[in-house]
């Protein structure tokens, strides 16, 4: 049996920044302890001999030697229950709003505030009954947490029994909602350890794409539900705006924004733009099916190292009820950052760059997380992964970018030259990659179009062989190439400008439904294989790439009613090159 170490109390030895040394205390790894006359927040990382060693989620400063270290004998642990969709945290799951209540603008050390409101009641309706066997993970019940959202209650995974008692009505988190043979009491929230992932039944293939909106991800780099996906770039290349757009319009029911190490202005915008956003599909408040969580960077650098397990046990927790789930953890660099750092108060081997030996593994056992499952309560869910990565200089070769692109199966290079030349999103086409499209590809030409893969095979080519030709058209111009080739050029423009190009602040062109983005693409490639017709009949390669009508086919995406535009425009090409 596991021995407890609760209320063991020691006293500080050394202090380090962010790392406490404590003596005389008895603790296990992961044990929180409250350290100093504050009592401020401290993880246990390391135990040498009669020292254990804390990491503090506060600002240590004024804090001196001496004075006691008590443990609370639990791991750093999240309250799971209703309450959390959109609540904006801290990287240890304090509420945000509460804090400033308490505290004013900026934050007092030691402030303690539970993760779920205490006081708001919730309707419980229970779906199993008196004399019901239960396990682990099973939902018994069901609140309505938002309009958009059932909170889904759930037995804790390390539980079972049958129900002797089960209630209905409206209780706070700490009511007791029903109560097992074993006399064990359920209640409407459980906690969970962040470390520990949460368990399932088991995976399933990630076969079913997560639906993004923005074609250069669905068409050519889609990601699937489940999929983990990485987005690296230099600064001022669009990583947040197409975190963004990723939390506004993806295909999940519930979205985890975890702002980890980035600065104050930009989760600034995004506190305040949230909760302004609509929901495009339910024109609800899009904050009813998100959670936030806020670790800037000039927050404690031990809290932001905290802050992606915080939002991906949450993430898990949602998955657990049958729900798709996108996380978004913009950036990761920041988070291997803080890894760095307390590594090296812990005087640890630095690896490559100075980032701790273990970088991969830990970068590997987060992302390991994502996955489309069967729950233990038997329905299907999925947590979806999308990390940025910050690379000091955009530079890719970091142990970051690195040890990323080996784990996931997407990666979306953002790349600071077209984002000079205001490409947007400012997607690399010939760097980016996603290992799901062979896998994905049946399910697209099963619900969009049979032709689905071949248009996007033929659309890949063609900016290829744009790609190949550049060098020549730099040392000699355009006009020298072989007319085939100058069609070639000008196709692979329209495909770059008007499909490529995304307006990210346009009200229509933000998000493009699948059957646009075909309808698009397909037209593309008609007024491609018009072109070539036109140009074996005899037209002068001048005459095709000028050919009237092209403006009106750019137009197209800016229309919510674009059917009508697109037939007009086509037939326009179509009549201008075949006089047809």
């Amino acid at each position: 049996m596991e021995v407890r170490t609760v209320g063991s109390v020691g006293e500080i030895y050394r202090i380090s920044g962010p790392l406490v040394v404590a003596e005389g205390l008895k603790a296990k790894m992961y044990d929180v302890c409250k350290v100093g006359e504050e009592g401020l927040m401290g993880e246990v990382v390391g135990i040498r001999g009669d020292k254990v060693l804390i990491q503090v989620y506060e600002d240590t400063s004024g804090v001196r030697p001496g004075e006691k270290v008590v443990n609370t004998g639990m791991p750093l642990s999240v309250e799971l229950g209703p309450g959390m969709l959109t609540t904006i945290y801290d990287g240890v799951q304090r509420p945000l709003p509460v804090l400033k209540e308490v505290s004013g603008d900026f934050i007092g050390r030691g402030i303690e505030a539970p993760g779920l409101d205490r006081k708001k009641k919730w309707h419980f309706k229970p779906t199993v009954k008196k004399g019901d066997k239960v396990n682990g993970g099973e939902i018994i019940g069901t609140v309505q947490e938002t309009s958009m959202i059932e909170h889904r209650i759930l037995v804790p995974p390390n539980v079972s029994g049958t129900i002797v008692e089960i209630y209905e009505g409206d209780f706070t988190v700490e009511d007791t909602i029903a109560v097992l043979d074993n006399g064990i009491e359920l209640k409407m929230y459980h906690k969970w350890p962040v470390r520990i992932p949460r368990p399932y039944k088991e995976k399933l293939p990630p076969e079913i794409p997560l639906i993004t909106g923005q074609r250069i991800l669905d068409t050519f780099f889609p990601v699937a539900k489940g999929g983990t996906a990485a987005i690296p770039g230099p600064f001022g290349s669009g990583k947040t705006v197409t975190q963004h757009q990723l939390a506004k319009w993806a295909d999940a029911q519930v979205i985890v924004y975890i702002g980890c190490g980035e600065r104050g202005n930009e989760m600034t915008e995004v506190l305040e733009e949230f909760p302004e956003l609509e929901d495009p599909r339910t024109g609800k408040p899009l904050m009813e099916r998100t959670i936030l969580i806020a670790n800037t960077s000039n927050m404690p650098v031990a809290a932001r190292e905290a802050s992606v397990y915080t939002g991906i046990t949450i993430a898990e927790y949602f998955r657990d009820m049958g729900y798709d789930v996108a996380i978004q953890a913009d950036s990761t660099s920041r988070w291997a950052e803080a890894m760095r750092e307390i590594s090296g108060r812990l005087e640890e081997m630095p690896g490559e760059e100075g980032y701790p030996a273990y970088l991969a593994s830990r970068i590997a056992e987060f992302y390991e997380r994502a996955g489309r499952v069967k729950t233990l309560s038997g329905h299907i869910g999925s947590v979806t992964v999308v990390g940025a990565v910050s690379p000091p200089g955009g530079d890719f070769s970091e142990p970051v970018t690195q040890n990323t692109l080996r784990i996931v199966k997407v990666f979306w290079a953002l790349d600071a030259k077209l984002a000079a030349r205001r490409h947007f999103p400012a997607i690399n086409w010939l760097q980016s990659y996603s290992l799901y499209a062979d896998i994905l590809r049946p399910w697209f030409e099963q619900n969009v179009a049979p032709d689905w893969g071949e248009l996007r095979r033929w659309a890949m080519e063609v900016l290829q062989e744009e790609a190949n030709l550049q060098e020549i058209v730099q040392l000699v111009g355009s006009d020298a190439l072989p007319d085939a080739q100058r069609v070639l050029l000008e196709v692979a423009r329209m495909i770059r400008e008007i499909y490529l190009i995304q307006y990210a602040y346009d009200p229509v062109d933000t998000y493009c439904p699948l059957e646009k983005q075909y309808d698009m693409l397909k037209g593309i490639k008609m007024i491609n294989d018009w072109m070539f017709q036109a140009l074996e009949r005899g037209k002068p390669v001048e005459e095709i790439i000028a050919v009237k009508g092209k403006e009106k086919f750019a137009r197209v995406k800016f229309e919510k009613d674009y059917k009508p535009l697109l037939q007009e425009a086509l037939e326009e090409i179509r009549k201008n090159l075949l006089g047809e």
